[in-house]
């Protein structure tokens, strides 16, 4: 039997981490959620040393950084730590804004998807299409 995929997901937004962590769950995944950059490079760099790595990171772009102020760009530096770390990990990432500029950013950083908040449906497709 094939061991489940386990997610990264980080967004500061409750209400947002809540509604994507049930629908990837109901699609079958591990899902560990993170409130912020800190916390989510904490539950990572656990992961990557145990016998239970990441998968796969799903990182909302705009969030508190690690000194909790608000940076457009905490999930893109989130994005490059954690590939630094794992080159191979796929990371999609996820932005309530649709900005061609960033989407660039973020797929030239690594990332191998993004994707506009409220279309977890896509979400789910997408998370599928990379395991295939």
């Amino acid at each position: 039997m094939e061991r489940e995929i386990r997610i990264l997901l980080v967004d500061d937004e409750e209400l947002v981490r809540r509604s994507l962590e049930k629908t990837l769950l109901r699609a079958g995944f591990d899902v560990e959620t993170a409130g912020n950059v800190v916390d989510a490079r904490s539950l990572f760099e656990a992961a990557h040393s145990s016998d239970a790595p990441f998968d796969l990171a799903v990182l909302d772009l705009q969030m508190p950084d690690a000194q909790g102020r608000e940076n457009p760009n905490a999930g893109l530096d989130l994005l490059s730590d954690l590939l630094a770390v794992d080159a191979n990990l796929p990371v999609i990432v996820l932005t309530a804004f649709d900005d061609v500029s960033r989407a660039k950013e973020a797929v030239r950083r690594g990332a191998r998807a993004y994707l506009v908040k409220g279309h977890e449906d896509r979400l789910v497709e997408k998370v599928e299409t990379i395991f295939q």
